[in-house]
């Protein structure tokens, strides 16, 4: 595979169980080098997009390749040269942290002259000193997720794939992941993630919104917040909140309303602030603050989940 082929290239993959189609005709490439972010709700489409791509999973139809291994006729190709972790904290919890990291690195025949030396580098690179000889089982969520990546890069893989790999982790623990994750990238790793946390795709070069099975959209952060939102987005407050909710719900030109915290964002086709201010006061709400906003990767991506 030259530099420039795209790690990843998909033609109209589709997966079907039975009568559920799973994924439809999703396509989509992923270049060398990419931070690229497979957004979605749980049921989506996500997981088994992943394994299909990982040569775990067979398409039904359509046509990829991973690394230039074709996904239907070369699987194993394509597991010898990835790395791969899941959702689910997959090693061995029996074993101390650099068991864990000696077991993975005989796994993937890493030459045995350079696995000392490869460990100790993973162990630093993780911030695992003095957790050595710590088992795994007793490691908190944060500190098995900096393991689990570890062993899933020990072998060097050009191409690293991530399938939900925060969920359930603490929001310090993720950003601190995502440092690490960044840092791969920019030694050259492709980095292809599966999230629904609308901060971790922030961190992706490009996002890729699936929703039921169907590729809704592909952009990186910036365009989507920049082109995928028709209309005008006004962010209101007010002393019900609840109610607001309803009335601005029926405002004519109004085409959504979403709660975000205290405040609600409403997006319009073309209205003045005045027109949502209005039926505010005639509900007798007080405390009325109508103000343009600029929309968030969240505002685009709940509008995107609510046009299936």
């Amino acid at each position: 595979m030259t530099s420039e082929t795209p790690a990843i290239q998909v033609r109209g993959l589709t997966k079907r169980f039975g009568d559920r189609v799973a994924v439809s005709d999703v396509s989509f490439e992923v270049n060398r080098g990419e931070v690229f972010a497979f957004l979605g709700p749980n049921g989506s489409g996500k997981s088994t997009t992943i394994r299909m791509l990982c040569g775990i999973l067979q398409p039904t139809s359509g046509a990829g390749s991973v690394l230039g291994y074709d996904i239907a006729t070369q699987p194993e190709r394509i597991k010898e040269h990835i790395g791969y972790m899941s959702q689910r904290f997959s090693l061995y919890e029996d074993l101390t942290v650099r068991e864990n990291l000696e077991f993975y690195a005989g796994i993937y025949d890493v030459p045995r002259a350079a696995r000392a030396a490869r460990v100790t580098e993973l162990i630093a690179m993780a911030g695992l000193e003095g957790r050595e000889r710590q088992i795994a089982a007793e490691l908190s969520g944060g500190w098995k997720q900096r393991l689990a990546l570890s062993c899933a890069i020990v072998h060097r893989p050009p191409l690293l794939f991530l399938d939900e790999p925060t969920a359930g982790v603490d929001p310090v623990s993720r950003r601190e992941f995502w440092t690490m994750i960044h840092g791969l990238a920019a030694t050259g790793v492709t980095v292809f993630a599966t999230t629904h946390y609308l901060d971790e795709a922030e961190h992706a070069g490009r996002v890729g919104m699936i929703d039921a099975g169907v590729l809704k959209a592909l952009a990186t952060p910036e365009d989507f917040k920049a082109h995928f939102l028709n209309g005008l987005l006004y962010a209101v407050t007010c002393d019900r909140t609840m109610d607001a909710l309803v009335a601005l719900a029926a405002v004519p030109g109004v085409s959504d309303v979403s709660l975000y915290g205290e405040s609600i964002h409403v997006l319009t086709d073309d209205l003045e602030a005045t027109a949502l201010s209005t039926p505010l006061d005639a509900l007798g709400a007080r405390d009325v603050v109508v103000s343009r906003i600029a929309p968030s990767l969240e505002d685009v991506f709940i509008s995107l989940m609510k046009r299936r």
